[in-house]
């Protein structure tokens, strides 16, 4: 059961799209607008 959360909070956080945040995944959106 641990093994597949992790899994499932490693998707949600890395490589889940959302709209809202313009496409991007949330660790993505974070480390685009960090950078500037």
């Amino acid at each position: 059961f641990v093994h597949r959360l992790r899994e499932y909070i490693d998707y949600w956080n890395n490589e889940r799209i959302s709209l809202k945040l313009k496409g991007m995944s949330p660790v993505g959106y974070r480390t685009h607008y960090q950078a500037f």
